[in-house]
């Protein structure tokens, strides 16, 4: 096997770890296969890059990074503000950790919660320490290369224009920024495993997944909105909460450094920017062993549920489902609901699609009253919620048991096209509607009922959407590819659907300029949905 450079640097460390009581040589051999077998591994990120039949590359993941250098892009406008460390280093982290952090996520908690190599490692005479710390510096050394990636440019940007000294300090908070991460994650991960197991576990750790991406998301905004703009300086009086914030522990570090300031806040800020990643860390290493026992309880089996009788709702409504539908579309909802795969690549969009459109409306509101603000037409923001929905009908086709799918050639129906048709009708049900109706139920709140009409066009608008979305793919059979065989152009065919968008919102604005014109657009719209409904086989 490949004696990868990372692995040489490691040696350097090597008495570090035996101090630690970890099995130096056995966590390197474990790594060292680890990282071999990750040449095969495509990261969610670049889970688009070619069909399963194409031939692989060497190593998928370093296809990946570019992109992240891309993303580090967004960091360099924040280098160019005025010397006020508080506010342009909080938004700076706040964009990086919302990076990293949904990186982890998405692409390696599945490597913190691994237990495929315990029925080989278990029969051998190694300590659960070792591969507990074989599988947090397999985790940190992708952190490595992908924080790399992302601030490489930024911190070249830096030293140009803002110096060394600058430049040394961001490095170095980046690397904090990582460990504080990397261990946050996992201990969160451990106290859930140790009040919860079997299948509920592993669905509550899908749903962590998905609230710390919607977390970050809004925590960014949060971080925006503590500085008020007054004559041009942002200023920001100390409060407790903020401690809560850790972007605002490295503004606090780089202020105190950096800036010459002294406050008791700034003080509270840099303690924590430097202890929350050490002592996060060590806590987590303290806690392998519970964390290696408790992960035994995602083996655990939960008995069967009952059948639930609420089918019959769908029963009594065959003008929206057909009885041939049913079957397929009771199918589907189950394989949305038990997917985690599914879940895990769809789900924290539907997160993402709650507060996208509080972020677009509130940016607007920040330049108006409440009382201009609520009779603004700034509810057509909405219409983002719509951004799920590209993505969701493309992964709808994927699944982890795709060989199942041989079912369908059996299956007692005159046309296969009636399995996409129900399956369509149960993302919408099951995912898209409550989305919707929580949205609508907030707008309302905001903006009164005069907008319900408006909100029934734009569900409508949404209904043609998603069938636009599907036409314009492939159209396989629900759950009936891996997840992997999404085809390259998958990006570029996302973007270009969400492209469409602009055009409802466009032909709402307009509909708004005339009489009663919201309601001929919403007819429109309905008897759009009946005819294209009905001829979709």
């Amino acid at each position: 096997m490949e004696n990868f450079l990372i692995l040489r640097l490691l040696d350097l460390f090597k008495p570090v770890f035996l101090k630690m009581s970890v099995e130096y040589k056995t966590m390197r051999r474990i790594l060292q296969v680890k990282l071999t077998m990750d040449q095969r591994r495509k990261p969610t990120v670049f889970s688009q890059s070619m069909k399963k039949k194409d031939k692989p590359e060497k190593n998928e993941f370093f296809k990946s990074l570019w992109i992240y250098g891309f993303f580090g892009l967004m960091l360099i406008p924040f280098l160019f503000l005025k010397d006020n460390y508080l506010f342009q280093v909080s938004i700076l982290f706040s964009i990086f950790m919302f990076i990293i952090m949904t990186t982890l996520i998405s692409d390696f908690s599945s490597v913190l919660l691994d237990l495929r190599d315990k029925s080989v490692l278990d029969t051998k005479p190694v300590k659960s320490k070792t591969v507990s710390m074989a599988k947090l510096l397999h985790v940190t050394i992708y952190m490595l290369y992908i924080t790399l990636a992302t601030t490489l440019i930024p911190l070249v940007v830096s030293v140009i224009f803002k110096g060394i000294l600058f430049s040394g300090l961001l490095l170095v908070s980046f690397a904090l920024a990582d460990i504080f991460i990397i261990a946050f994650t996992a201990l969160l991960y451990l106290f859930i495993l140790r009040y919860f197991d079997g299948e509920k576990l592993k669905d509550i750790i899908n749903y962590v997944q998905i609230a710390l991406s919607i977390g970050i998301m809004i925590g960014y905004q949060v971080v925006a909105r503590s500085f008020e703009l007054v004559n041009l300086d942002y200023q920001l009086e100390f409060a407790w909460w903020q401690l809560l914030l850790p972007p605002m522990w490295f503004a606090g570090l780089f202020d105190v450094l950096l800036g010459g300031s002294r406050s008791f806040g700034n003080l509270l800020l840099t303690l924590f920017a430097v202890l929350g990643p050490v002592v996060s860390i060590f806590m987590y290493v303290k806690m392998i062993p519970d964390f290696e026992r408790n992960l035994q309880k995602l083996t655990a089996q939960t008995g069967k549920k009952k059948a639930s009788s609420k089918w019959k709702v769908f029963r009594s409504m065959p003008f929206l489902i057909s009885k041939e539908e049913l079957p397929f579309f009771r199918f589907t909802r189950i394989m949305m609901k038990n997917e985690r795969d599914f879940k895990l690549k769809v789900y924290p969009s539907l997160g993402f699609a709650v507060v996208v459109p509080f972020v677009f409306m509130f940016n607007s509101y920040s330049m108006m009253s409440f009382e201009e603000f609520a009779a603004s037409r700034s509810y057509l923001t909405i219409y983002s919620v719509m951004l799920v929905i590209p993505m969701s009908v493309i992964m709808l086709a994927h699944s982890g048991s795709y060989k199942g799918s041989w079912i369908y050639q059996v299956a007692p129906v005159k046309s296969l096209g009636l399995i996409n048709k129900a399956a369509l009708k149960a993302f919408l049900f099951q995912l898209f509607l409550p989305l919707f109706l929580l949205v609508s139920i907030m707008f309302s709140f905001l903006f009164g009922l005069r907008i319900l009409d408006d909100l029934i066009a734009v569900f409508l608008a949404a209904l043609i959407y998603t069938l636009l979305c599907y036409l314009a793919g492939e159209r396989e059979l629900a759950f009936s590819q891996p997840f992997d065989a999404v085809k390259q152009s998958g990006d570029i065919q996302v973007f270009l659907l969400f492209l469409i968008i602009p055009l409802f919102v466009g032909l709402h604005f307009l509909a708004l300029k005339v009489p009663f014109g919201v309601i001929g657009y919403g007819v429109l719209l309905l008897v759009l949905n009946l005819v294209l409904w009905k001829r979709l086989k």
